[in-house]
This record gives structure tokens, C-alpha cells and sequence, in this order.
């Protein structure tokens, strides 16, 4: 088997570890209420965790033995395949609306990709880490903090504009924390046995943070957004972040030129196209789901005569000549001998 075939396979399994694992942990989110460490003690939310980390690591081989523009639109069918798996294995059907918007982000997402040229510096230099490191922590403090003032202000009914700007932030998060990190991963991987002991610990460490918050990021993300919207959001931002990294660090570009240039911009039009068309799908359906349903009038009581009396309304004509025909016995009131009983005014 080829090192370019056994890539394509590794990404092919690595896709269905990230889709399964999204799926584990909306329904985490969906059944557990909210708590900061609660889910430390649950085995389900561990076995997302195991199946996130398998993906990654299966994602970092697949990125060592085949090319980049082979194995990063592979990455894209963690997107395509969540949606009907979702539906077999919780037994949801998925909204026309919802495949058209995961059909449009597949596509811009797998135009940017395949329009990304070769890469020009093999990893990151000290400054170009320090630059890397510096706007993603602004940029999650800003996504974090984003989805935690929403939250503070109590916007929370299901469907409101609130809830769903809260769940793409934290998507967001997810996702440019991603990005750095098999950014930073590739990094440590050429340069692990060149590297200084002072610039390959904080760098590790880095990558275990940023992973870490992408991971908590992801599944806060999937409380009242559904499983689509989230997972879209942040299977676009990971790779727009690394690709921006390339682009911008490392001397990367698009392919073609000034018309390679106008494509991706395209197809980044249409990711966020399908980004939109599967918010408004989740804020819809969440609104349906939260709407309180009529309650059912009480029936009538049917008349104790004809066919259709019940059981109840039987045993109840049968009690009432008996309770009719019943009488209270009451005492008369003893007087003393020789006195009369003085009749009430």
C-alpha cells in the first residue's frame, strides 16, 4: 500500500472519529444540564474526548505521508458524514434546508482548500510563534467572552438570535483554537529534535492549552445549537485559521494567482452562504421545539344513559340510590325529667 493511499484511508477514519465525537457531545449537551467539571465524571463526555484525540492524530499522521491539498479536503467530510449519522443513530431526520447549507459550506470549504498552493517555510519561526500565539489568544478571549456576555444578559429562549450568537462564538473559539494547534503541531513535529528545551516546552504546552479549549469550546458550542450549525462553524474555522497562518507566516499563497485570489474569496462566500442557511435552519427548528404546544381539552362528561357510558359513569348511577336512600341517624338531645324542651325562637 502507498504512503499517498494509506493518507487517503487515515483521513477517511479520521473524519468519522470527528463526526461520531460531535455527535457524542451534542447529546451531552442536549441531555445534561449546564455544569463546569460535572462532565469529568461522565463516561459518555470521555469517549468523546477519546474519539477527538484519535481523530487529530490520525489527522497529523494522515498530513505526514500524504500532500496537504490531498488530505485537507478530505477533513471536509466530517461535515457530510455527521448530518447521516446523526440521523441513523439518533433516528432524526435531517431538514432539506440543513443538507442544502452543509452541501454549499463542503463546497467553498473544499474550494479554499484545493485553491491553497504549496507551502513556503516548512513551520513557523520564534517570532512568527509569538505573533501566532498572541492574536489567537486575543481572539478567543474575544469569542469567549462574546458568548459569555450574551449569556449574562438572559436572553436564553430557544430560537432567539442571543442563544444562536452564542453557540457560533463558541464554535468559532473551537475552531481557530483547532487551527493553531496543528498549526503549532506541525511546528513541534519538523523541529522536535532541533528545537531548544526553552521554546519546545511552552510551545507544547500551548498546544495541550489550546486543544483543551477547543475541546471545552466545541461542546459548550452544542447546547441549544443543534448539531449542524456548530459543527459547520467550527470545521470551517479550523482550516481558514491554518490556512491564514500559511498565507500570512509562512509565506503560502493561493494557486493561479490573481484568479486563484477572486476563487477562494468565492468560496469562502459560499462556506459563510451555508454558514447562514444552517443558523437560520437550528434558530427555526429551535423555535418550533421551544413553542408550548395547546393544552388538550378535558372531555365532557357523557350523559348516564345510552351506549356510550363508561364503566365509571355505570358504577356511579348503581352508588346513587344507595346514597340517596341513606340516612344520618341523629341523636335527640337528653333533657332532665320534668322539663320541657323550649322550642328555638
Amino acid at each position: 500500500m502507498s504512503a499517498l493511499t494509506t493518507a487517503v484511508l487515515l483521513s477517511l477514519v479520521s473524519a468519522v472519529s470527528y463526526a461520531l465525537a460531535a455527535i457524542v457531545q451534542e447529546r451531552i449537551a442536549t441531555t445534561t444540564a449546564p455544569s463546569r467539571w460535572g462532565l469529568l465524571r461522565s463516561g459518555m463526555w470521555w469517549t468523546a474526548a477519546v474519539l477527538q484525540g484519535s481523530g487529530a492524530l490520525l489527522h497529523v499522521v494522515a498530513l505526514g505521508l500524504g500532500p496537504l491539498t490531498v488530505v485537507q479536503p478530505l477533513g471536509v467530510l466530517t461535515l457530510v458524514l455527521a448530518a447521516p449519522m446523526a440521523a441513523l443513530l439518533g433516528r432524526r431526520p435531517v431538514a432539506p434546508a440543513a443538507w442544502r447549507g452543509i452541501v454549499l459550506v463542503t463546497a467553498g470549504l473544499a474550494g479554499i482548500l484545493l485553491l491553497t498552493g504549496d507551502r513556503g517555510a516548512d513551520s513557523l519561526d520564534g517570532g512568527g510563534q509569538f505573533v501566532l500565539a498572541g492574536c489567537v489568544l486575543g481572539a478567543l478571549a474575544l469569542l469567549v467572552g462574546t458568548a459569555t456576555g450574551v449569556r449574562r444578559l438572559g436572553h436564553g429562549r430557544p430560537g432567539s438570535r442571543a442563544v444562536t450568537l452564542r453557540s457560533v462564538s463558541l464554535a468559532l473559539a473551537a475552531g481557530v483554537a483547532y487551527g493553531a494547534a496543528s498549526v503549532f503541531v506541525k511546528t513541534l513535529a519538523d523541529n522536535w529534535t532541533s528545537a531548544p528545551l526553552a521554546t519546545f516546552v511552552p510551545l507544547t504546552v500551548l498546544t495541550v492549552v489550546l486543544a483543551a479549549a477547543g475541546l471545552a469550546s466545541s461542546q459548550a458550542s452544542y447546547r441549544d445549537g443543534g448539531l449542524a450549525t456548530p459543527l459547520a462553524t467550527a470545521t470551517v474555522a479550523n482550516p481558514v485559521v491554518a490556512a491564514a497562518a500559511g498565507i500570512l507566516l509562512l509565506g503560502e499563497g493561493f494557486r493561479y494567482g490573481a484568479t486563484g485570489t477572486v476563487l477562494a474569496l468565492g468560496a469562502g462566500a459560499l462556506a459563510a452562504w451555508g454558514l447562514v442557511v444552517l443558523s437560520s435552519d437550528s434558530t427555526r427548528q429551535a423555535r418550533a421545539e421551544g413553542t408550548p404546544q395547546p393544552r388538550p381539552r378535558e372531555p365532557r362528561p357523557r350523559s348516564n344513559s345510552g351506549p356510550g357510558r363508561t364503566a365509571e359513569a355505570d358504577f356511579a348511577v348503581q352508588q346513587a340510590p344507595e346514597a340517596a336512600t341513606r340516612t344520618v341517624v341523629v341523636p335527640a338531645p337528653r333533657t332532665p325529667a320534668g322539663r320541657q324542651p323550649v322550642p328555638a325562637p
